[in-house]
């Protein structure tokens, strides 16, 4: 046999080029015998024989040796049997894989979500869904709300539980619950025996905020252009608990939803602007239609709008 060696494809190339013979060259590999691997395969014999001889000229070596009407693998041969073997159980497990996302009972679901939803809020979602679908997997991942959605987007995330609802005709959002904002001061702050305050009346204070592409570090902005000034930023973070740690050190303020747990550390004050809340909504790719399980999750979290421990 004769090859021409003068044209070396890329690899990647001959890959796709010699993929769909593999299983076919593997059956007759294991049977040493074309007649049954093709009773095995379903496909005449001589269709077979063409089609591993068409895959030693693609490779560039010879695969097999003939004996009559049995073959015997070359070293080439085994070599490529083992890789085309392992590739094909590798490919089987990913096409169970694959069918499994769409299994109702036990397929997965890609859900993210705000850090401040993370201690309350969606481990009663998770607990809620798992006791009529206890075999569905997930995959939480907790953002802000820009990557969020670009992840979204892109496939990667099924569900999204964010803030602010997201705005575009590629997106559904179904709002969730409402939170008022707090303004929360060191203990031994100025303003910490009051109940309520004007953001103006910290105006001159250091900020601790959110990192910018956070919804909340939009909305914080915003309040504060409201309110007549630029915050100061001496810190940012990226969840919010970290930034109370940061108000309790005495290292600014900082304008956050509620937390559910006291911390003595620091005083969270109303603020008494009336737009001083943030809106939570589940969101989804419009047009991308849900595998069952992330549908049936969906179903049951806009079940529980208004439930949510939101904390005022």
């Amino acid at each position: 046999m004769t090859y021409d060696h003068r044209s070396e494809p890329d690899v990647s190339a001959r890959v796709a080029e010699i993929a769909p013979a593999l299983a076919q060259f593997a059956a007759v590999g294991r049977t040493e015998h074309v007649t049954r691997a093709a009773n095995e395969l379903g496909m005449p014999q001589p269709t077979l024989s063409r089609a591993v001889a068409r895959l030693e000229q693609q490779v560039g070596v010879a695969l097999l040796t003939r004996e009559g009407r049995t073959v015997r693998l070359t070293r080439a041969g085994r070599i490529l049997l083992a890789a085309a073997e392992r590739a094909l159980a590798e490919l089987g497990r990913g096409v169970e894989d694959a069918r499994g996302e769409a299994d109702p009972d036990g397929g997965r679901v890609a859900f993210g979500f705000l850090h401040t939803m993370g201690p309350e809020a969606v481990p009663m979602l998770l607990r809620g869904f798992r006791a009529s679908y206890p075999k569905v997997r997930f995959t939480l991942v907790q953002d802000y709300t820009d990557s969020m959605l670009a992840r979204l987007r892109e496939g990667e995330l099924d569900l999204c539980l964010l803030s602010p609802s997201p705005e575009g005709a590629d997106l559904t959002s179904r709002r969730m619950g409402e939170q008022r904002l707090r303004l929360v001061v060191p203990a031994d702050h100025r303003l910490a025996g009051r109940r309520r305050a004007r953001l103006a009346e910290v105006a001159e204070d250091p900020f601790v905020t959110l990192e910018p592409g956070y919804g909340l570090r939009r909305i914080v902005d915003a309040l504060c252009a409201e309110a007549g000034f630029t915050p100061r930023v001496s810190f940012e973070g990226e969840e919010a608990d970290t930034l109370r740690g940061l108000v309790a050190a005495g290292l600014g303020v900082a304008v956050l939803p509620p937390a559910g747990t006291h911390r003595p550390e620091v005083t969270e004050l109303e603020i008494t602007a009336p737009r001083a809340r943030r809106e939570l909504a589940l969101a989804w790719v419009t047009n991308r239609e849900l595998p069952p399980p992330a549908r049936a999750f969906r179903d049951y979290v806009l079940s529980m709008r208004g439930q949510l421990p939101l904390h005022g």
